[in-house]
């Protein structure tokens, strides 16, 4: 049962007794996740909100499809007792740090308060942005806030250089690109040029392709100005609404912002803007993930992500590192599209500045290396292994022992 293998068995309730997650299954059924902690103040000013929004909808026709379970980032159980006695709803056992850490991981919690809204018959997403929606309809209007395919937000009709009406269905089965940029960012200016350079040329392999720009623009004029210097297609500088939706559905919190779907408009990368960097011919466009990567800049979002596994090497090339991690790398991501498991993302560091500053901030020195440690920076600790050589079985035991929980990391504030 996907709810169990996600939640354990058992939850506690506001009264201390243990409750059975299995009663939580059912069609049309939604239970939050709420990520918080007492120490956070931005989440002690929100639960009280949360609990008003709780106590609405228990009291309406949604009750019985609807609860919350608190999974605390406490730093010791008092504080967690303390704080869950302001709270109506149900809680992971503070014991269960474990799977606290699986589900951070899961749902990509890079901060708290975090509100996120799963279907209990598969685990999955409803919405991750519920802390934004329970502020947004405190009544619980719309709940639970389905989140829109990409499709309904991109709807019909784009425009193109002409200003002139481009049909959405043209597109279907193309890659599409979202370009999110703004003529009056310096960084977006200086991008723009390298994009229309690696899209020609893209192009003119015959890739089946196209960008659509998202303007950050101000005013109508600007974005004229700055659209004009583009061959590719526009959301209308009027379809404001649009615009919005779309910077929401993609999170973008910076620009320039470039992002990658696939021919089934399912997102490739979202960190498009360093993959042309890398790669400004396109050659390996539509960049798709690789089982492991070398460890540079455009490859190291996920570190402040989710957990990784990273081979550090002082050797001068990474391809013998790269060889030995890849068949490692590949059985665990077969094993997770069956199981399920969050499987930590493979790494090779090498002598990229990005990996210097990495090992400096672990205060690794050169004669510790190679070296073989699991970063999860999100929960701030990560895990060395001891042995000196690296070797493939070495690799897939650490792998699974961090699947199975069996890791005796240590905080990262305590380098």
């Amino acid at each position: 049962m996907a709810l169990v293998k996600l939640l354990g068995e058992k939850l506690v309730n506001s009264t201390g007794e243990s409750v059975d997650v299995a009663s939580f299954v059912g069609d049309g059924k939604v239970l939050g996740l709420y990520f918080s902690a007492h120490w956070c103040g931005p989440c002690r000013n929100f639960t009280p909100k949360l609990g008003e929004f709780y106590n609405t909808l228990k009291k309406g026709e949604k009750k019985d499809v609807f609860d919350i379970v608190f999974i605390s980032s406490d730093r010791d159980e008092k504080s967690f007792d303390d704080y869950y006695k302001t709270m109506p709803w149900l809680a992971l056992p503070f014991g269960e740090r474990g799977r606290k850490n699986k589900l951070s991981s899961k749902f990509k919690v890079r901060g708290i308060p975090t509100l996120v809204f799963i279907d209990t018959m598969t685990g999955f997403p409803i919405i991750t942005s519920g802390r934004e929606k329970v502020i947004s309809d405190p009544e619980g209007l719309n709940f639970p806030w389905k989140r829109k395919e990409f499709s309904d937000i991109l709807g019909t009709v784009l425009k193109n250089k002409e200003y002139t009406d481009v049909a959405v269905d043209t597109l279907k089965g193309k890659h599409v690109c979202l370009y999110f940029s703004a003529h009056w960012c310096p960084p977006c200016k200086t991008f723009t040029p390298t994009l229309i350079e690696t899209y020609n040329k893209i192009k003119a392999r015959g890739v089946e392709m196209e960008i659509i720009f998202v303007t950050f623009d101000r005013s109508e004029e600007s974005f004229k100005d700055y659209y004009g210097t583009m061959p590719w297609l526009t959301i209308p500088f009027e379809d404001e609404p649009r615009r919005k939706e779309m910077a929401q559905f993609f999170e973008i919190n910076g620009i320039p912002a470039f992002v990658v779907l696939d021919e089934n408009w399912k997102v490739v990368t979202s960190n498009g803007r360093e993959h042309v960097k890398n790669d400004p011919e396109g050659k390996e466009f539509p960049w798709l993930p690789k089982p492991v990567n070398e460890l540079n800049e455009a490859t190291s979002r996920p570190i402040n992500e989710e957990p990784c596994i990273v081979y550090f090497t002082n050797s001068e090339t990474v391809d013998e590192e790269l060889a030995l991690m890849e068949p490692v790398a590949v059985s665990f991501c077969d094993k997770a599209k069956e199981s399920g498991d969050n499987v930590p993302m493979f790494l090779v560091g090498g002598s990229d500045e990005i990996v210097l500053s990495l090992l400096e901030f672990l205060n690794v020195k050169d004669e510790d290396l190679p070296m073989l440690a699991v970063l999860d920076i999100p929960e701030q600790r990560w895990y060395k292994a001891p042995e000196k050589e690296i070797t493939a079985d070495l690799i897939s035991s650490v792998a699974q022992k961090y699947i199975d929980d069996d890791l005796e990391f240590q905080s990262l504030s305590g380098k």
